[in-house]
């Protein structure tokens, strides 16, 4: 219901404009009532915030997911990079076109919220083989990170790429990041 929901106001924000676009409007496009709507949407700016801050939760499955001899940098770079590349380009167009249209909302992109910035330092520390809570190097390796990875989001969001795809965008900011100081 809420992909449906998302599809819909996507649709409606790309053409209207975000501002130009009423919940009523939304919940029709999607075939609901407004009640519906609300049961399913907080906020019509989580409609574009939303994908972003779910990340997260993929970005450390993902992580988990890498192989073990990888160093930290380069597995959270891929983790973040693999994140980004999990929506199909129509879906990812279809979505920068509707935020291009609400760009008092380009300043909250987050990647991602701060329980799931805490589980990736933790899952960072642990692939470093460090302690987070005395060594600030994991920390401060996903902190980097995920500012270099926000930072290609914005790019691409704003189109001050020339054309750049989410991943060119992403992948250019991450190798700013990439350090021989994070090997184990």
């Amino acid at each position: 219901m809420r992909a449906e929901i998302q599809r819909a106001a996507f649709e409606l924000f790309a053409r209207s404009g975000f501002e130009e676009v009423t919940t009523e409007q939304i919940a029709a496009a999607a075939g609901i009532s407004p009640s519906t709507y609300f049961r399913h949407v907080r906020s019509k700016d989580d409609l574009l915030l939303d994908p972003v801050r779910e990340g997260g939760a993929g970005i450390a499955a993902l992580l988990e997911e890498r192989p073990s001899d990888e160093s930290a940098d380069i597995a959270l770079a891929q983790a973040i990079m693999t994140r980004s590349t999990t929506l199909a380009a129509a879906e990812l167009e279809q979505w920068r076109a509707a935020f291009r249209t609400a760009p008092h909302l380009l300043d909250r992109v987050a990647l991602i919220t701060p329980e799931h910035r805490e589980r990736l330092v933790e899952l960072v520390a642990q692939r470093m083989s460090r302690d987070s809570r005395t060594d600030s190097n994991p920390g401060l390796l996903v902190h980097l990170m995920l500012a270099a990875a926000e930072f290609g989001y914005l790019q691409w969001l704003r189109g001050s790429a020339k054309g750049a795809s989410l991943l060119v965008c992403v992948e250019g900011a991450l190798a700013a990041v990439l350090d021989e100081r994070w090997k184990n």
